[in-house]
């Protein structure tokens, strides 16, 4: 049986939002949301914090010892390099990769991702961005040890080091050069947005979990509310995803 190993970047530096990963949301910080979604997530050994050694970071280490979380801490920049610190020793076979500016998390879609990989061990990426089909914020995805490895060993020069940090996207946007498969949903939804990086994106999540509750909620559910009420979709229509080179 292969070993996975659910695996949380979290840190507390934003250049945008400092601190969201320990903002209250409907009474919890968000990085527990986030936590509690992939405790939630079938076929996992063990879920992971991957935080930094920044001393802001401390209570990021804190919350998750409270929660029961064990933490690993490594490099600002090279979350690739924390990924595989955080499993080193545990015999893991792959990472499903979660990040704390994600509190509405669906442990179902996660799940599909991790079943899919399990069916198939040897893909080296599985995931919902191949191509997108999901709002932003509600993505799924798992990579192999070997993929994770051979890239730790490829990404090296000035050129590529940007994709250490975001830990998978030179598996996703290489695909002739790994063995990659895409979980798609339908209706398609990823014109919307739901990832926490502004104040903005606060006040919109702010908004769905007082509709839909203090739980992980179905990606449909979210979806769905924002479908039938544009003036959601208006409060962080003006934000702007960074691009891969920024970060």
């Amino acid at each position: 049986m292969q070993r996975v190993m659910g695996v949380i970047q979290a840190r507390s530096g934003s250049s945008r939002l400092p601190g969201k990963v320990l903002l209250p949301l409907a009474g919890r910080p968000v990085l527990e949301w986030v936590i509690r979604a992939a405790k939630e997530v079938h076929g996992l050994e063990e879920v992971i914090v991957a935080t930094t050694t920044e001393p802001g970071d401390d209570e990021v280490e804190n919350l998750a010892v409270r929660l029961g979380v064990r933490t690993v801490r490594g490099s600002v920049d090279d979350v690739l390099g924390r990924f595989l610190k955080a499993v080193d020793g545990l015999q893991a076979d792959a990472i499903a990769r979660f990040t704390s500016d994600c509190p509405l998390l669906d442990p179902e879609v996660a799940s599909v991702v991790v079943g899919a990989w399990r069916a198939l061990p040897s893909l080296d990426h599985v995931s919902t961005v191949s191509p997108r089909c999901l709002p932003r914020g509600l993505d799924a995805e798992i990579a192999s040890m070997a993929a994770l490895e051979r890239l730790a060993t490829h990404l090296t020069t000035p050129e590529l080091l940007h994709h250490r940090t975001h830990v998978t996207s030179y598996l996703y946007t290489h695909p002739q050069d790994f063995a990659v498969l895409g979980v798609t949903v339908h209706p398609d939804a990823s014109d919307l947005r739901v990832t926490l990086d502004t104040r903005e994106d606060l006040a919109l999540i702010e908004a769905l979990v007082e509709r839909l509750g203090d739980r992980p909620p179905a990606w449909r559910e979210v979806v769905s509310s924002l479908r039938k009420d544009a003036s959601l979709v208006s409060i962080n229509a003006g934000v702007k995803q960074k691009h891969l080179e920024e970060g």
